[in-house]
């Protein structure tokens, strides 16, 4: 029988100890002594946040699936149980086996958000695992990364031994076989190392070195050892239809995050929005076939019993077989008396249609992504939304029973004015005059309710905004309280709620998405000094990083609020993700010059995407 990592005492003096104890309906267990390889699959969160990861869940189900590997979970400690691990000196464990980290061939960390980069080193610590990659040994796991912040694993690599760069369907078994050779002809660790970076999208940063210009931009970025690429293209997926998806997801104790059924119908975006990194990376838009998911469906929430299943995209109104799927799942959710999600849906006739047959009216609100609050500046970020198009959402919107809507902003965005802040507010007031003046008093379900929330602009690797200057805080904050004014100033502002998202952690994220090597003692210094869970507001230390950035000699401005040259050379640079420099950067200049991109099915642009010969890249376009 299993033993336990914690005993009982602990258990019943930490909070929710269910998201230590493993043993969740699905989790597989395995004979350790039959495997040949063990691998820890960790999201450096707490637990309910990385249970509802559908990445992991899909690696999980994919790596379990090959007999000679058990892959187990891991996730970080909370708080009151890391002082208390530390304290008594328990190794971090997976949740299966319950045995210490330490002891597995392999640790693999999603790096799914650049604030939860000093967990990273939380796991590494608590596993007794050296930090940096250069000081271990056979006796220590390798230590992988993979994820979307791995686009730009340059302010993490020291603490890496490899990376994985892309979907993580298609390289695994390649890399554990190149291991399980190695071990057996007695190569060394460094060795091993080598030739997996050979291996097609793995990368490993100990071969790589860089050199700088005298103001701190890089000069080169080569590998030292002539082998190994200079530039490693992305891994990624042909066949959605035609590759690993678990039948039976893990369950939770708990309530966590994402508490359904989650069913991934396509991979990447036709938009084109300037400042999303995910549009890109994702390229080119691959669907999965009907008859894919309507089997998936079925099996997970009977594996499940979910009473909720949502449908994952980037764009789900530009899912090719939504309208037949949504026929589908509705006949079969109402046997089940299972609810259906639909994110990421285009507010328009259809999507209010759908919506109205799968949600109970009266308890749900509508979400609107206008991202901008004038039309000029939702062309520069090529949105794709006229305000003709958003009141007109907004007026089927309330003909057909609603009365909540959620409006989500950016701001700081480049050549953003005041009057584009402004704009916000008269945008959500446009809205809330609208109801008014489209429901009949008799027929109102009391007043329509607006909430406008705002995040700020963070340019990141892989967009046409990776040349963008950043806003400081005190800019960010500035524009806050403009779009605060404005709202007040409104004729319905007692129906419009607006928030805005906290401006410290904002640059900070700002720096860590852009940033080189040079970052990671930066964040080595910050986490010996106490910041942990960066990404949760009550625990973020922004006194301390800035200390961390002088006591380092780095400049937080280098790597914000400079624009960047044409030809400057970027950390990541090193990386193909499909789409070309050339591509981001004629999108960067049509973003200054106001000019509207049209979406990948009226128009190939041309990004690059389509050297992967599949997708939408040569699918008939409409």
């Amino acid at each position: 029988m299993r033993k336990l990592a914690l005993t009982d005492e602990i258990l019943l003096k930490i909070d929710k100890p269910a998201r230590y104890i493993g043993g969740e309906v699905n989790s597989i267990m395995k004979d350790r002594e039959r495997v040949d390889i063990r691998f820890a699959m960790c999201f450096p969160d707490v637990y309910e946040i990385g249970m509802s990861h559908l990445g992991i869940q899909i690696i999980y189900d994919m790596l379990n699936k090959f007999e000679d590997v058990w892959c187990e979970r891991v996730y970080s400690p909370w708080m009151d149980l890391d002082e208390i691990m530390r304290k008594e000196q328990i190794p971090l464990f997976a949740l299966e086996s319950q045995d210490p980290v330490k002891d597995f061939d392999f640790l693999g960390i999603t790096l799914q958000y650049e604030m939860c980069y000093t967990n990273i080193l939380q796991v590494l610590d608590l596993s007794g695992i050296p930090f940096f990659a250069k000081e271990r040994t056979w006796e220590d796991a390798v230590v992988i990364g993979g994820g979307p912040c791995v686009y730009n694993p340059e302010p993490v690599a020291p603490f890496f031994d490899l990376f994985y760069i892309g979907e993580g369907e298609t390289m695994y078994r390649q890399l554990f076989d190149l291991y399980k050779t190695c071990r057996k002809t007695g190569k060394s660790r460094k060795e091993f190392l080598m030739e997996a970076g050979k291996l097609p999208g793995i990368y490993a940063p100990e071969f790589y070195e860089t050199t700088y210009h005298d103001d701190g931009t890089i000069a080169t970025f080569y590998p030292v050892i002539p082998e190994l690429p200079r530039k490693i293209m992305k891994e990624m997926v042909r066949d959605l239809s035609d590759t690993y998806y678990p039948e039976k997801p893990v369950v939770p104790f708990i309530r966590v995050t994402q508490d359904r059924v989650v069913l991934e119908i396509q991979r990447g975006c036709i938009r084109g929005c300037r400042f999303c990194q995910a549009g890109q990376l994702y390229r080119p838009v691959r669907e999965r076939s009907l008859e894919f998911l309507k089997e998936y469906a079925v099996k997970m929430l009977k594996a499940t019993g979910h009473e909720e299943i949502s449908l994952s995209s980037l764009s789900s109104s530009d899912f090719s077989k939504l309208p037949e799927f949504i026929d589908y799942l509705i006949e079969e959710c109402r046997k089940r008396h299972v609810n259906i999600s639909l994110p990421s849906l285009r507010i328009d006739a259809f999507s209010l249609d759908v919506m109205s047959k799968v949600q109970d009216v009266k308890k749900s609100s509508l979400t609107f992504a206008p991202e901008a609050g004038t039309q000029r500046m939702r062309n520069v970020i090529n949105k794709g939304l006229t305000e003709e198009v958003i009141l007109n959402g907004a007026k089927l919107a309330f003909e057909g029973g609603w009365n909540k809507v959620k409006l989500y902003f950016m701001l700081g965005l480049p050549t953003e004015t005041d009057e584009d802040a402004r704009g916000i507010a008269l945008l959500a007031n446009e809205i809330a005059k609208l109801y008014y003046e489209t429901v009949p008093k008799e027929k109102r379900n009391g007043k329509v309710q607006i909430t406008a929330s705002t995040s700020f602009f963070i340019p990141k690797p892989f967009t046409p905004f990776q040349w963008a200057p950043m806003c400081t805080r005190e800019q960010f904050l500035d524009k806050a309280h403009t779009v605060k004014t404005a709202v007040l100033e409104q004729l319905n502002k007692k129906s419009i709620k607006y928030n805005w998202h906290e401006a410290d952690a904002s640059v900070l994220e700002g720096i860590l998405a852009r940033g080189d090597r040079k970052i990671a003692d930066v964040i080595y210094m910050a986490y010996k000094k106490g910041c942990i869970y960066d990404a949760w507001g009550e625990y973020y230390k922004h006194d301390v990083w800035m200390e961390c950035f002088e006591a380092c000699g780095l400049s937080m401005d280098f790597y914000t609020t400079r624009e960047r040259s044409l030809d400057e050379i970027f950390p990541w640079d090193f990386i193909d993700c499909g789409v070309t420099k050339e591509f981001l950067k004629r999108e960067w200049q049509r973003a200054l010059r106001e000019e509207v991109t049209p979406n990948c099915k009226m128009a190939c642009q041309g990004c690059g995407a389509a050297r992967f010969g599949t997708g939408i890249c040569y699918e008939e376009r409409s």
